[in-house]
């Protein structure tokens, strides 16, 4: 599959570049993408960022290099990327759990964090419902918080900020400010796709003037774009998103078209029906 080969690709070009500098620029051109559509499938299809794979690779040959030569720490905190020994120092402990000194000696036990690669795996057992829409620019008003992918945060946050929400009455307040039968919103924005780190927005669709700061409520306009529009329950919405970056975009022809993301709940006479809206753009050649 010729996803499988692009990934393989940046994964050869990260190993490459271990001991030099490199951009997310770079690596996501050995895979002919966007960087944001990279760094996005990159943490679906692993459940790390990016900037922290290549952190851990370059930490595990930094203590091969210290444990197998006399080499000075300072030596190889630069070689590895690090401006200081005390930053080098740092991140050694939190993946280590010793200071790089302590690397030498005979019998220390030492992290290895292998190298990553892509195989194919065969699904397809259950269809995913989506369809492709159009839709102008539009204005929401939300509240916001800001939270990670880093240890599944963001599914136990997410969750109990809608529990708090419409405990508190948050929810109930953003619906008055919509038009009768217009769907709650919960909006994925403000990515940093190094870190991990995304706000994310209970929301309704209205003006901007509608926005209550003392409410916490703040307006956002979402862009005009195509989108990639996949039905799923609220039980096995974390499953789906997993699947649109696993399963469908590597088939799909189309790469994420770096916008918000979009959950939108409907509520008919069946309950609550789940919609997952991806903005999307053909793939480049």
């Amino acid at each position: 599959m010729e996803w499988l080969k692009r990934m393989e690709n940046a994964l050869e070009r990260i190993e490459s570049r271990l001991d030099a500098p490199l951009s997310i620029e770079e690596i996501a051109a050995a895979a002919h993408s966007s960087p944001f559509h990279f760094q996005r499938m990159f943490t679906f299809v692993t459940g790390m960022t990016v900037a922290e794979y290549i952190r851990n690779r370059r930490l595990t040959l930094a203590a091969m290099e210290l444990a197998a030569s006399g080499a000075r720490v300072v030596d190889v905190a630069l070689k590895y990327g690090y401006d200081t020994p005390e930053s080098f120092a740092k991140a050694f402990r939190r993946l280590h759990g010793i200071p790089p000194s302590e690397a030498r000696r005979p019998g220390t036990p030492l992290k290895a964090f292998p190298r990553l690669s892509f195989q194919l795996s065969l699904k397809g057992d259950k269809p995913m419902d989506y369809r492709l829409e159009e839709k102008g620019r539009f204005t929401v008003v939300g509240k916001p918080i800001r939270t990670s992918t880093a240890d599944g945060r963001n599914k136990r946050e997410i969750t109990k900020f809608w529990d708090d929400s419409m405990k508190d009455g948050t929810t109930d307040r953003l619906m008055a400010l919509a038009r009768p039968g217009d769907p709650m919103l919960g909006i994925c924005t403000d990515f940093d796709l190094q870190n991990g780190d995304f706000t994310y927005l209970i929301a309704v669709e209205a003006p901007p003037e509608k926005a209550d700061p003392g409410q916490g409520f703040v307006s956002m306009e979402i862009p005009a774009s195509r989108w990639a529009v996949f039905t799923t329950s609220l039980a096995d919405i974390h499953q789906a998103w997993n699947r649109i970056f696993q399963e469908w975009f590597p088939a799909s022809g189309y790469e994420h078209a770096d916008g918000p993301e979009l959950e939108v709940y409907v509520t008919d006479g069946d309950g609550v029906k789940c919609e997952i809206w991806i903005p999307v753009i053909r793939k480049s050649a």
